[in-house]
């Protein structure tokens, strides 16, 4: 295959497994399967793993070296939803080590993709929802303290509050956080965003691109990011086994190009992580998931 005409990659975690229980809820399938559907789209690179100074820029030290050796309580590893072993902790550092590799790639070419992460509901010293570390607070941390953007804002587009993205970003005036979530959905509790977008169960595309398009890029406008970490979730699907809402895969690849091409407009550069997903329809989680890196050749790929 002739290489592709532009610089644009995506990286990985497939190849790090961990053990599961037979017929855990974990949709482990689908990095595979979205790794596997962009063959050929674009060179899709394993993940590097990201140093754990990194994740102690948001996350208790103390706490990330106790689940580094395993010292991690029945109640923790319940709300984590995940049993320990020592793969599934370097899985999440690969699967964050991707969105630090692709912040790196947003900066250079002005869009970087990261088939996992958006790990959103991991806070400080607490570990949730299949969230150990938080990408998108440790990229916003780093570019912050580096000296690499001046303003950062996250839009979370999964069916679920980025709970700890919000916490842990809170006391941060140089970040703005922006979640459109089920408003009955997980998290029962809610943090606060800098905007948060609560809707009802049975959401559509009509409805749902209307509150992107009305309230939540306006608000990119008002804050003017110059870098901006776009969560990704396709929970937002109808036949989502956690999601309530009824988007389309039409409606999601609008949504994408939506936020996408408004990155592109306004000249800042985007990274992209995958989030949720857990469909009935395993091929169509996979779809979706590709979607976003198809969708962001579209709109970036065609000035190359």
């Amino acid at each position: 295959m002739d290489p592709p005409g532009h610089p644009f990659r995506a990286y990985t975690p497939a190849a790090y497994t961990f053990p599961l229980p037979e017929g855990h809820r974990f949709p482990a399938y689908k990095y595979a399967g979205v790794r596997d559907r962009l063959s050929g789209v674009l060179p899709v690179l394993d993940t590097p793993a990201l140093p754990w100074a990194d994740a102690g820029r948001v996350h208790d030290p103390l706490w990330l070296r106790r689940w580094r050796r395993g010292e991690v309580t029945a109640q923790e590893e319940r709300a984590f939803g995940l049993p320990w072993s020592p793969g599934v902790v370097e899985r999440a550092r690969r699967a964050a080590g991707g969105s630090l590799a692709a912040l790196h790639d947003a900066l250079r070419v002005g869009w970087g993709a990261n088939l996992a992460g958006g790990t959103h509901h991991a806070f400080r010293d607490r570990a949730e929802g299949f969230c150990l570390v938080n990408d998108a607070a440790i990229l916003t941390r780093i570019a912050l303290d580096d000296g690499l953007a001046s303003r950062v804002a996250v839009i979370d587009l999964d069916v679920h509050q980025g709970n700890g993205t919000a916490a842990l970003l809170a006391a941060e005036p140089r970040a703005f956080t922006l979640s459109i979530h089920g408003e009955r959905n997980y998290p029962f509790r809610k943090e606060t965003s800098s905007l948060d977008l609560g809707l009802g169960d049975g959401v559509t595309d009509h409805e749902y691109l209307e509150v992107l398009r009305r309230h939540a890029l306006p608000a990119l406008d008002t804050h003017r990011p110059d870098l901006l970490v776009y969560v990704a979730g396709v929970d937002v699907l109808a036949g989502d086994r956690f999601g309530r809402f009824a988007l389309t895969l039409d409606g999601v690849q609008e949504r994408n190009r939506a936020v996408l091409t408004w990155a592109r407009t306004a000249g800042v550069p985007v990274v992209t992580v995958t989030a949720g997903g857990y469909n009935r329809d395993h091929a169509l989680t996979v779809e979706a998931h590709a979607s976003v890196v198809l969708d962001g050749l579209d709109v970036f790929a065609s000035g190359w």
